[in-house]
C-alpha cells in the first residue's frame, strides 16, 4: 500500500475510533492501537507533506452537541505536543525553569468569573467552539462560589470524578451492561448533562490548571504566581513543582511513583515555561502551542501468552470478553486478566488462544491488551451461550460489534434480571443478594418475578440452607412484605426496560399520572413528546410493553403491590392546555426539572420537541443555531426567554 492511501486508511479508522469513544462512549480499538496509529499518522504526515482536512491531527476534542447552547471561544484551545521520552522533556527546557503539572484525565472547562462570581462555564469543545454549562459547574463540589478578586477573571481547568467516588457510583449500579466504563466518561456525561442535579450526584471536583485573564494583575511574569493566585482565591489548583534541567528526572519519578495510587485520572504530565513571555513569544503550530508539551507515561509493557478468552454473559444478553493470560508483574502488581470489550477489539486485534501478546496499564491502572505478535486470529466466537446453551447472535450498536445470547429462558439474564429487580432503587428487597437469587433459582424457588412474594411456600428449604437460619428468614420476608408498598416507578426500573434508568422510569410515569394502562399502550410518539425521551428509549419502551408475556408479568405483579401515586399538582390551573418546550441554559431557575414542575403545577405541559402545538420555546439564547430554534421559526413558534416567559405566562 502507498503512502497517500495508508494515511486516507488511518484517517479513517482514528475518526471511526475517535467518534465511538467521545460520542458513543465505546471502545472498537484500545487506547495503545489508537495512539499507536495516530503516530504512524504524524509521521506519515511529515514524511509525505500531505494532510488531509479531516484528519484527526487536525481537529481538538468533540464536537458541540445541539442539546447545550454553545459559544466560541475567545482564543482557540489547541491540544498540547507530546512526548514519552523524559530526555526530551528534560531537552525542552533549554535552560530555562519550568513548571511540571498533572495532566488530568476528564474534561477540560473554561471559567469566568465576574464581580466575584461564576459567571459562565464552558466546556473544551472543539477547541473553538464549547457548550454552556454554567448550571452544572454550579454544583463542582470543590469549586468557590464567590471569590475575593471582583475583576473579571477567565481560567481553565479539568472537570474530574475520583477512581474511589467512580467505584461508588458502579457499586451502585446491578446491571453489569449498565456500568461505566471508566471515570472520564463518567465524567464528560455527567458536566454536560441537561439537567445539574444529576451532575451533583457524580461528585464532579474541578482543579485549575490555566489561568486565560486576571483583570488589572501583574503576576511578574510568573506562572507559579499565577497558580498562587488561584490557590488564594480558593480554587484547587493542579499539583505542580518548579523544575530545571537538573532536577526533572527527579521530579518526573516522584509522579511516577505516585501515580499508583492517586485518586485522580491522570494520564501524563505537563511541562510549561515558569516565564510567561518568553512561552507566548515563541508562538504555536497550526495545532501546538509551543509554550507546553505534554508527557504521556511510556507505558510498562509485558509479553505474555494468551490462555483463554471468558465469556461472561449479563441481564440484556451481552456476552463480554475477558483474556485470560500468564500472569505478569506490571506496575508492581500481579495481572492475568483484562477486558476485550467486544467484538469489534477481538477481531481487530487478530487474537487466538496461544497467541503472544503484550499487556500494560492504561493511565497505569486498568490492564490492557497493547498488541498481537503473532495474531493468528483463530478465536472461535461462541456459537452458544457459556450459561444456557442458547444460540448467540453478534449485533452492531453505536459501530461496534457485540456478541449476545439470543435465549430468554437464559439463567445468566434471569439472575442478572432478579437483582436488578430487588436492587435498592427498584423493589429494595434486602437480604437477596445475586448469589442468594441464583441459589433459589437452581432449587426452583422462583421461576418469575411474582414468586419473590411467595417464598413462604418454601420456609423449611429455605431455614435449612447454608448461610440461613429461622431469623435470616424472618428477616428476608418482612423485607419483601415492606417492598410490596412501593412506587410504579420503581416498578417500570425493576423490569430493566433497556435503556430506562431510574431518573427515566420517573420522567415516564410522572408525563402518564402513574397509569399503568397508559404506559402499557403509549405510542413511540406520545414517548418522545416527554423532555429527556428520544427515539431510541422510546422504542425500546415501546417493544417491551408490546411483548405480551412482559405485560402478562406485569399483572402478576399489580395484585401483590401497593402503588403510590404522585401527588397531583394543586393551585391554579392557569397554564392548562398550553404546551412548551425548554432549552438551552437557565438564569431563574436551577435546571429545566424546576421550570417544568411550575408549568405542570399550574397545568402547563412541557414537551421535548417542537411541533406546531407548541405555544412557544423557552430559551435564552434566540440567536442559537439549535436545532429546537430552527423548528420553532420555521413554524412561527414564539422563543421567549425566562423573563418573557414569566412576564407572559405566569
Amino acid at each position: 500500500m502507498d503512502k497517500i492511501a495508508r494515511i486516507k486508511e488511518l484517517v479513517d479508522r482514528l475518526n471511526e475510533a475517535s467518534k465511538a469513544y467521545y460520542a458513543q462512549d465505546e471502545e472498537i480499538i484500545s487506547n495503545y492501537e489508537y495512539d499507536r496509529l495516530y503516530d504512524e499518522l504524524v509521521a506519515l504526515e511529515e514524511e509525505t507533506g500531505m494532510v488531509m482536512a479531516n484528519s484527526p491531527t487536525q481537529k481538538v476534542g468533540y464536537e458541540a452537541v445541539e442539546e447545550l447552547p454553545k459559544e466560541a471561544h475567545e482564543s482557540p484551545m489547541l491540544s498540547l505536543g507530546k512526548t514519552k521520552s523524559r530526555e526530551e522533556l528534560q531537552a525542552w527546557l533549554n535552560g530555562r525553569e519550568g513548571i511540571l503539572s498533572w495532566k488530568l484525565d476528564g474534561l477540560t472547562v473554561v471559567l469566568t468569573y465576574q464581580n466575584g462570581q461564576l459567571a459562565k462555564a464552558v466546556t473544551r469543545g472543539n477547541g473553538e467552539i464549547g457548550e454552556v454549562v454554567t448550571n452544572n459547574a454550579r454544583t463542582f463540589q470543590n469549586l468557590p462560589a464567590r471569590i475575593p478578586f471582583t475583576g473579571e477573571l477567565v481560567l481553565r481547568g479539568e472537570a474530574v470524578i475520583s477512581y474511589s467516588d467512580f467505584e461508588k457510583i458502579n457499586e451502585q449500579i446491578t446491571d453489569p451492561d449498565q456500568k461505566y466504563k471508566n471515570p472520564r466518561n463518567l465524567c464528560s456525561g455527567s458536566v454536560r448533562q441537561l439537567n445539574n442535579e444529576i451532575t451533583a450526584q457524580r461528585k464532579v471536583s474541578f482543579y485549575a490548571f490555566s489561568l486565560v485573564k486576571a483583570e488589572d494583575m501583574d503576576f511578574q511574569n510568573s506562572l507559579s504566581a499565577q497558580f498562587d493566585f488561584l490557590a488564594e482565591q480558593g480554587f484547587a489548583v493542579v499539583e505542580h513543582h518548579k523544575v530545571t534541567p537538573e532536577n526533572i528526572l527527579e521530579r518526573i519519578s516522584y509522579y511516577e511513583e505516585k501515580i499508583s495510587h492517586y485518586d485522580i485520572p491522570s494520564d501524563g504530565l505537563v511541562l510549561a515555561y515558569e516565564d510567561v513571555a518568553y512561552g507566548i513569544s515563541l508562538g504555536r503550530t497550526a495545532k501546538f502551542p509551543r509554550h507546553s508539551i505534554a508527557f504521556k507515561w511510556a507505558d510498562e509493557i509485558r509479553e505474555t501468552q494468551l490462555l483463554e478468552i471468558e465469556w461472561s454473559a449479563s441481564r440484556t444478553g451481552l456476552i463480554n470478553p475477558v483474556a485470560i493470560f500468564e500472569p505478569v508483574e506490571l506496575e508492581g502488581t500481579t495481572v492475568s486478566r483484562a477486558s476485550v470489550h467486544n467484538i469489534s477489539i477481538v477481531r481487530s486485534l487478530q487474537l487466538g488462544i496461544g497467541d503472544r501478546i503484550t499487556v500494560y496499564k492504561a493511565n497505569m491502572i486498568i490492564p490492557q491488551i497493547a498488541e498481537n505478535l503473532t495474531r493468528s486470529d483463530n478465536l472461535e466466537i461462541p456459537a452458544v451461550c457459556p450459561v444456557c446453551g442458547g444460540a448467540t447472535q453478534i449485533r452492531s450498536i453505536n459501530d461496534a460489534q457485540s456478541l449476545y445470547c439470543t435465549n430468554d429462558q437464559c439463567t445468566a439474564k434471569k439472575i442478572k434480571a432478579f437483582t436488578l429487580f430487588v436492587s435498592r432503587d427498584a423493589l429494595n428487597m434486602e437480604g437477596l443478594s445475586e448469589a442468594t437469587l441464583e441459589k433459589f433459582i437452581e432449587k426452583g424457588f422462583i421461576h418469575s418475578y411474582v414468586d419473590l412474594f411467595h417464598l413462604e411456600r418454601y420456609r423449611e428449604q429455605i431455614v435449612e440452607m447454608e448461610g440461613f437460619g429461622e431469623k435470616s428468614y424472618t428477616n428476608l420476608i418482612e423485607s419483601i412484605n415492606t417492598a410490596r408498598k412501593t412506587t410504579l416507578s420503581r416498578l417500570i426500573y425493576g423490569l430493566g426496560i433497556a435503556n430506562i434508568g431510574v431518573a427515566t422510569a420517573k420522567l415516564v410515569c410522572r408525563h402518564f399520572a402513574d397509569e399503568i394502562e397508559q404506559l402499557e399502550n403509549a405510542s413511540a410518539s406520545q414517548l418522545s413528546e416527554i423532555d429527556g425521551i428520544g427515539e431510541v428509549i422510546a422504542g425500546a419502551f415501546v417493544e417491551f410493553m408490546s411483548c405480551e408475556e412482559n405485560r402478562r408479568s406485569i399483572h402478576e405483579l399489580l395484585p401483590e403491590l401497593q402503588l403510590e401515586k404522585q401527588q397531583a399538582p394543586v393551585g391554579e390551573q392557569s397554564l392548562a392546555g398550553l404546551s412548551f418546550v425548554v432549552t438551552g441554559s437557565l438564569n431563574h431557575y436551577a435546571n429545566r426539572d424546576q421550570l417544568k414542575e411550575v408549568i405542570e403545577s399550574k397545568g402547563g405541559k412541557v414537551t421535548g420537541s417542537v411541533t406546531g402545538k407548541t405555544t412557544c420555546l423557552i430559551n435564552n439564547d434566540n440567536t442559537s443555531a439549535s436545532s429546537k430554534n430552527k423548528k420553532a421559526k420555521e413554524l412561527q413558534i414564539p422563543i421567549l426567554t425566562e423573563e418573557e416567559f414569566m412576564e407572559t405566562y405566569l
